[in-house]
């Protein structure tokens, strides 16, 4: 067993992670980006109604602000041109974007040997490029992007996938997010919902889907999953691996 262990036996052997809000602070360049694309397409959009479209997949998010399907012609031109603009934006800030003690809390957490991994509503691609940029694509293993499942968040079978390569069953893994989706994912996962309150969702709004493990900083982060102990019952998805 190469999770972390503890006086009372077994605790979390991985950690799935959102990255947007989660891991990395985009969520200002990324508001302000969706701005400017939504103005291009003559739609004025403020930075909240743009801050509640960030962690949704490019489609229903810029259907959203721009108020037409997804199929859309305007929508997609949008979210082209977001892709193109994307790391002129938000990428080119580097290591700058990620959250206080993110690379410290996930040295830790493989130190303890518990395994890693991201589940995003990005495309994978671009969520390869911003663990990069950020100097952390090494820490994690397997990245799962939107484009890799059929359904997105909240179903969860991006982060069954994930704990799949892992190798780890879901009941002994956590998800850590910033959203209700998030954890509301985690949840029917039967994954430990572990949320941080310095990314788009409120406390109250996070707090109120049962079982959740509520956070303020990455090393609360670090802290819960290395105290957490696994939910006995049936898994769903992975079997862990034999070692």
């Amino acid at each position: 067993m190469r999770g972390t262990r503890g006086a009372g036996g077994e605790t979390i052997r991985a950690a799935v992670f959102d990255l947007d809000g989660t891991l990395a602070n985009t969520l200002p360049p990324i508001s302000k980006l969706l701005v400017k694309v939504a103005s291009e397409q003559g739609c004025s959009v403020t930075a909240r109604q743009a801050a509640s479209a960030i962690g949704k997949p490019p489609g229903p998010a810029f259907g959203r602000l721009l108020g037409k399907p997804e199929d859309d012609g305007r929508v997609q031109a949008a979210i082209s041109r977001y892709r193109e603009l994307f790391a002129y934006e938000v990428l080119c800030q580097g290591p700058q974007l990620l959250f206080p003690g993110v690379t410290a809390g996930l040295s830790a957490l493989r130190a303890h040997g518990v395994e890693l991994a991201v589940a995003t509503s990005k495309t994978t691609r671009s969520a390869e490029a911003l663990l990069d940029v950020m100097g952390i694509r090494d820490l994690v293993g397997p990245v799962i992007g939107q484009d890799m499942v059929r359904r997105g968040k909240p179903h969860p079978e991006m982060v069954l996938r994930a704990a799949g390569r892992l190798g780890v069953a879901a009941w002994q893994s956590a998800y850590v997010g910033d959203t209700v989706g998030d954890m509301r994912m985690a949840v029917t996962a039967r994954m430990e919902p572990v949320a941080v309150t310095y990314g788009v969702g409120t406390f109250g709004e996070l707090a109120a889907v049962a079982g959740t493990r509520m956070c303020s900083s990455f090393k609360d982060v670090v802290s819960v999953i290395a105290a957490a102990r696994p939910r006995p019952g049936v898994g769903v998805g992975a079997q862990p691996r034999r070692r």
